[in-house]
């Protein structure tokens, strides 16, 4: 893996923004793996009507594998991602089951690698993604590279989900939303984890503030609920993580 990220990256994300058509995507997420010098590099998509699409660079025959014999339903990646908004680590997962472990193994035999950083993506209709950076390493040496890459993930993470927000078919474009600093710092927070006795802690703020904050930034994103709103702000790019 490189040990830093070269100037190449910026010219991908224009490549990501620029696109017309999914194929480019592919070309994208192709270059993308090659400057970040890994394994693997996957985004797949579920519409709000259940519509997908996928863009990566594992082989066609394991994409095949993988959808036929329904592993998405004891993935624990998946599952993970459906309980978050934070990117999991796989090895923090629960691979325990006799099923999970069987996956793992198949996934080995087609050329999946042993550590895996994904990051779970939502839309403001129900839409689902997962950007996955994967690879074949020791811990150590995966551990660096989240280090040094974690935000460059999540920030081409969300550059691929609004992209593919803007190629759903009857999309509506509708304006972008702008949230306070206070309210971005809020809602950062309430994504990383934070309970909100933490969060009022952190920013030395009233827990009675922070509930204004939160109450103002819910209204802006057109939320239902706080969790809806730390979707929507992430989904929109407004915070990254």
């Amino acid at each position: 893996m490189n040990v830093a990220l070269p100037q190449r990256l910026e010219t991908v994300l224009r490549s990501v923004e620029a696109a017309t058509q999914r194929n480019e995507l592919q070309d994208a997420v192709l270059r993308l793996r090659d400057v970040l010098g890994i394994d693997h590099l996957i985004y797949h998509w579920v519409s709000n009507t259940g519509d997908q699409f996928a863009v990566g660079t594992y082989s066609p025959e394991w994409a095949a594998r993988y959808m036929e014999n329904d592993y998405q339903r004891i993935d624990p990646v998946i599952i993970g991602a459906y309980q978050r908004f934070h990117p999991l680590d796989w090895r923090r997962l629960d691979w325990s089951s006799k099923a999970a472990k069987a996956l793992l193994e198949d996934a080995a035999r087609n050329g999946v690698g042993n550590q895996g950083f994904s990051v779970p993506l939502r839309g403001p209709n129900g839409q689902f993604a997962i950007f996955t950076a994967n690879h074949s390493c020791d811990e150590d040496t995966w551990d660096m590279f989240i280090e040094t890459y974690r935000r460059d993930l999540l920030l081409v993470a969300h550059y691929f989900n609004q992209k593919a927000l803007e190629f759903e078919p009857d999309r509506v474009p509708g304006a972008r939303p702008s949230l306070s600093p206070r309210e971005v710092d809020a809602i950062t927070l309430l994504a990383l984890g934070y309970g909100r006795a933490q969060v009022a802690q952190t920013l030395a703020i009233s827990e009675h503030t922070l509930r204004v904050y939160i109450e103002s930034a819910r209204h802006k994103l057109g939320a239902i609920n706080t969790i809806h709103a730390v979707a929507r702000a992430l989904t929109l790019g407004l915070i990254i993580l």
